[in-house]
């Protein structure tokens, strides 16, 4: 099987990971890597609701910051695909880990790493990410930072991947 990366992108709760998941339906081995730290009640209900949705088929990998890890470790699959969801949590894991700022270099070597991993996957890789900048300018520094580094890791994956699409109201819409 050949490589292929996809990005899926859109708004909060626009449908983006029940798409993501079809793209990868036909898949006999299929691997979700799940970025997302569960910390208190809200965001357990919410992995109990993508588990519930996505049923059995899946192996699930938790990686918080070594995307490219996580991929390298699902590599051994043949004719698979994985799904990271979602490229949000991990810039947010990161950003954390670094004492609440991601400067470009560190980022941009970040991207790298997970793209290059990305490309040497031996299937296809599913990314999802949040469009964090369609709405107001945040009024914190922390937060026009984040929006900042969340745009750049857009760009840069659209950049990579084969195909792009963006998800509004459950309407998957391909760019790319």
């Amino acid at each position: 099987m050949s490589n292929e990366i996809i990005l899926v992108t859109g708004g909060m709760r626009s449908g983006k990971s029940r798409f993501a998941e079809q793209l990868l339906a036909d898949r006999e081995r299929k691997v979700y890597i799940a970025t997302a730290e569960v910390l208190d009640d809200e965001m357990r209900a919410r992995v109990a609701a993508h588990r519930a949705r996505r049923g059995d088929g899946w192996q699930t990998v938790e990686a918080a910051t070594d995307l490219a890890g996580a991929l390298k470790q699902a590599a051994a699959i043949e004719d698979g695909g994985v799904l990271i969801d979602c490229l949000t949590m991990w810039l947010n894991n990161l950003f954390m880990a670094n004492g609440g700022d991601l400067d470009d270099e560190t980022a941009e070597k970040e991207f790298d790493k997970l793209m290059d991993a990305a490309g040497k996957f031996p299937g296809t890789v599913v990314m999802v990410l949040n469009q964090v900048g369609d709405g107001i300018v945040p009024v914190n520094r922390m937060a026009r930072r984040f929006c900042d580094i969340s745009g750049k890791c857009g760009q840069f994956a659209a950049s990579y991947a084969d195909r792009v699409y963006l998800v509004t109201c459950g309407i998957p819409m391909r760019l790319k």
